[in-house]
């Protein structure tokens, strides 16, 4: 009989006991989901590059993806629109003056479409300024100034786009004619306790109703608030004695009406005499031609003197870098009304169809999408989480499709991903669109995972409760599948 040494009995009774396996990773993913708390409901789908399912949940399900919506049209902008290399000679504003009535001539500014024109003091290219001149080097009276937006027609919010949006600068009117990204910034600096603080508006376009307070401590909770089509703003809130100023941005509801105006005083800042008054000329949104496709019929254009000048705006590529990286609503409203204007009016279903067609080639399902707009404003949109990635993998196959990554944010680096998997694994290697609106969070796009693979993912959280946030639990899952991959 042999004896065994206490210690070593041990060792070999352990040694005897099987390992406890571990989970599948769906698994454990299913289960950190959970962790986020009822109500919220999850979608996601995690491909290698070659496109084989490492994780699928509720993969088919329909989600809102907010500004996920981005990632469809600044891919159409790629697929549809050429030259995105070069000067955009199709999009920039222009001038021109109308003599044919009695008295002096009217001032026409004629929106084409680009979403960058500047009236700012210090503006270097595209500026409203060079148009100002060119009119003030022909004439030094004119008449009424009009502002020109017919090239799209008159819808300046898209169907579902909630209305308290509109009075912000994320959801300020679209329009042909865009200037200074059609907002107006108020400067708000703190006076003494208990006065109002001090209210300083770029431009006096609209009334300040300055309901706000300084108080002797606390923090800053400043905010302003004006109803549609209203051209009072309400400031209210607080702001604390020795705090910085603060700045506040809020959009502005007839764009081509605020260009014209900007573009008065600009005339009379150059000493032109102007007789009459700044002035909005619209084109009415006209019935749809043909249901089946969604596509008008752009009405005909009456003749007119060639323009007085033009601008030249800088490539589109460059904007297409900054709609998603900043995820700005505006540009990407325009990007799809110029996507329409291709072929049709360019109107949002114009715009729309052009996307739908797009995804057809892509072979995404026709029940893996809708659309009502081109930023992700709209809660009409939808996506499913399997649709997203089998456009992905496509856009991967384009041309254009290393281009088009390159617009998005990258994590840990830059734009809406600049504070997220930043110190994590993932820093540097997830290149993704991200989306945030009314209970809803998504991200989409690409990872490079430890092992050093690219994996394509699309993930969406809907349904998220007010008091919750659903962004740390899709990034927590995100850095667990990269981890084993």
């Amino acid at each position: 009989m042999i004896l065994l040494r206490p210690a070593l009995a041990l060792f070999l009774a352990a040694a005897a006991v099987p390992a406890v396996a571990q989970p599948p990773l769906q698994a454990r993913i299913e289960a950190r989901l959970a962790k986020a708390g009822p109500g919220t409901r999850f979608g996601l789908v995690v491909t290698t590059a070659d496109g084989k399912d490492l994780i699928a949940i509720s993969p088919d399900d329909r989600f809102i993806p907010a500004s996920n919506t981005k990632i469809f049209t600044t891919a159409a902008a790629y697929a549809t629109l050429s030259a995105l290399d070069q000067p955009d000679t199709n999009g920039g504003a222009a001038v021109r003056l109308d003599d044919d009535g009695p008295g002096a001539p009217d001032v026409v500014l004629i929106g084409r479409g680009d979403a960058r024109l500047s009236s700012a003091a210090d503006c270097a290219a595209n500026c409203l300024a060079a148009l100002a001149d060119a009119v003030a080097a022909r004439t030094r009276i004119v008449g009424n100034i009009v502002g020109d937006d017919t090239l799209f027609p008159d819808e300046r919010w898209s169907p579902g786009m909630s209305w308290n949006n509109i009075s912000s600068r994320y959801g300020t009117a679209t329009s042909a004619l865009t200037l200074d990204d059609n907002e107006l910034l108020l400067v708000a600096t703190p006076g003494t306790a208990g006065t109002p603080p001090h209210v300083a508006l770029a431009h006096p376009y609209y009334t300040i109703e300055n309901h706000a307070l300084t108080v002797a401590a606390g923090e800053e909770n400043l905010s302003i608030d004006r109803a549609p089509n209203g051209s009072v703003v309400r400031l209210t809130g607080s702001i604390p004695v020795g705090a910085a100023p603060e700045r506040l941005r809020f959009s502005i509801d007839d764009p081509a009406h605020y260009a014209a105006w900007r573009m008065k005083a600009l005339l009379e800042a150059r000493g032109v005499r102007v007789t009459g008054g700044a002035v909005a000329r619209h084109r009415p949104h006209l019935p749809i031609d043909d249901p089946a496709t969604r596509k008008g019929t752009p009405p005909p254009r009456p003749p007119h003197a060639a323009p007085l000048a033009q601008l030249t705006p800088p490539p589109l590529g460059e904007d297409l870098t900054r709609i998603n990286v900043e995820s700005q609503n505006l540009h990407a409203e325009l990007l799809l009304r110029r996507l329409g204007n291709t072929e049709g009016t360019g109107s949002i279903a114009d715009g729309i169809a052009v996307i739908d067609a797009m995804l057809a080639r892509a072979g995404v399902p026709r029940t893996a999408y809708d659309f009502s707009d081109g930023s992700g404003m709209s809660t009409y949109n939808r996506v499913s989480p399997r649709g997203v990635v089998t456009f992905l993998h496509w856009i991967g196959a384009q041309p254009w499709g290393a281009a088009w990554r390159d617009t998005l944010p990258v994590g840990g680096r830059s734009g809406t991903l600049s504070r997220r998997f930043k110190g994590t694994a993932l820093e540097g290697r997830v290149f993704a669109k991200t989306g945030t609106l009314n209970a809803t969070n998504a991200l989409a796009g690409q990872m490079i995972a430890g092992s050093g693979r690219t994996l394509v993912f699309a993930i969406y959280a809907n349904d998220v409760p007010g008091d919750a946030g659903a962004t740390s639990t899709m990034d927590a899952v995100l850095e667990m599948i990269a981890a084993e991959n």
